[in-house]
């Protein structure tokens, strides 16, 4: 029906049709997926979420005399410095180095690489205290200032896991709080934790990845990003329903983008209490209707979305599940497991989410984002491998 091309330039004129993808299941539940397919020309989905596989690439230009870091914190928390000699990779989860804190106060313990980045967006000041391997080119020992966004050289954000296409369920059968990546879980399945968006979410619009590959340019963090490679631990085997969705965790994506130009709304440390920091982050991906197939995919409802019930009292790798339940009922704010009632909570914001998805929608009507061709697309043969050894010993308390 339509091409890249042919939509970009409709974009350039400003005559594209561009819908949420909240907008495109309404519309195809009063006229159908054929119509539908008829009147619009880009699919804008969103989600804002913990996505704690992140992290900045920071360079922070020569000192005179030069120096070669091998031992740098921003704010107290360690910064990896082992690759140019004044190139960074602060990771979003990387916590506050309790034996180099540089004096922060006890509440500052709960601070990681997570909202040194967001406060870097924000256009804040922050720390930097640096150790360096002396050489005959680089003679400089130690270095201490103060860094901005504007006084640093490149600041972008490259994340090796973003975007999961689907993700578990959290609960706690055990007797005791357990403290998790998911936030607190209660004793005797007190609560429920879920972190997807469900049918908003980029990639269960497009289960198979037909229109996003590497080199698709998304909406990341309020500014342009791209897809720039498949993401650690991308499960594309999952399990599937007849519609395509996985069953549970499946794709994953690698993204990249300027930090220069992103928000400190949509990029946001947050931590979760006794496992550590993250980073909340917005991301919106724009899928081109190309023809037809690509409406019925969008049309998906929470509904017809599950995510299995995992157990964390469990202390293993593989843990039993208490089956699947639909976005529907998750979002509804309780399910039933073994007979009771549970409190159900997203860890992502759907408000937010919707707004990215808005957002997207606005820059692509104002002519201020346009489309990409993939480059190639992201593998469809990942098996997900264990790292077990035989002989191994596991100690767990």
């Amino acid at each position: 029906m339509r091409t890249i091309a042919e939509i970009n330039e409709k974009i350039n004129n400003q005559t594209v049709v561009v819908w949420t993808v909240e907008e495109l299941k309404v519309r195809v539940a009063e006229v159908g997926v054929t119509q539908a397919a008829k009147e619009v020309d880009v699919i804008t989905t969103g989600t804002f979420e913990p996505m704690e596989s992140s992290g900045a690439i920071i360079n922070l230009g020569h000192t005179d005399p030069p120096i070669k870091i091998r031992s740098c914190w921003l704010d107290g928390i360690l910064a990896y410095s082992g690759f140019g000699a004044v190139d960074l990779y602060l990771g979003a989860t990387q916590s506050v180095d309790y034996e180099r804190g540089d004096g922060l106060e006890e509440e500052s313990k709960e601070r990681g690489g997570g909202h040194v980045i967001e406060d870097l967006i924000a256009g804040k000041t922050v720390h930097l205290r640096a150790i360096g391997q002396v050489t005959d080119c680089y003679p400089r020992a130690s270095f201490e200032t103060t860094i901005t966004r504007d006084t640093i050289n490149q600041f972008y954000l490259y994340n090796p896991r973003n975007i999961y296409q689907n993700f578990i369920v959290g609960v706690n059968g055990g007797d005791r709080p357990l403290y998790t990546y998911l936030g607190p879980l209660q004793p005797r399945l007190g609560n429920a934790v879920y972190s997807n968006p469900g049918a908003i979410s980029p990639l269960f619009n497009d289960p198979n990845l037909e229109t996003i590959g590497i080199g698709t340019r998304i909406f990341l963090g309020g500014g342009i990003g791209y897809i720039a490679w498949e993401g650690t631990q991308n499960f594309t085997l999952q399990k599937r329903l007849p519609n395509q969705t996985p069953i549970g965790p499946a794709a994953t994506l690698a993204l990249i983008g300027d930090a220069k130009q992103m928000e400190r709304r949509w990029v946001r440390g947050c931590y979760f209490k006794n496992y550590g920091p993250s980073l909340m982050l917005g991301v919106g991906v724009p899928i081109p209707v190309l023809h037809e197939e690509v409406i019925k995919k969008c049309a998906v409802q929470d509904k017809e979305l599950v995510a299995p019930v995992v157990d964390f009292s469990i202390p293993r790798r593989v843990r039993p599940t208490f089956g699947l339940v639909t976005y529907a009922q998750l979002k509804s704010g309780r399910i039933t497991i073994e007979g009771k009632q549970v409190r159900t909570a997203p860890l992502a914001s759907i408000y937010l989410s919707r707004q990215v998805a808005i957002e997207l929608k606005q820059w692509i009507g104002a002519g201020k984002f346009t489309l990409t061709e993939r480059v190639a697309p992201i593998p469809s043969d990942r098996a997900f491998l264990p790292q077990d050894r035989w002989g191994a010993t596991i100690a767990l308390e």
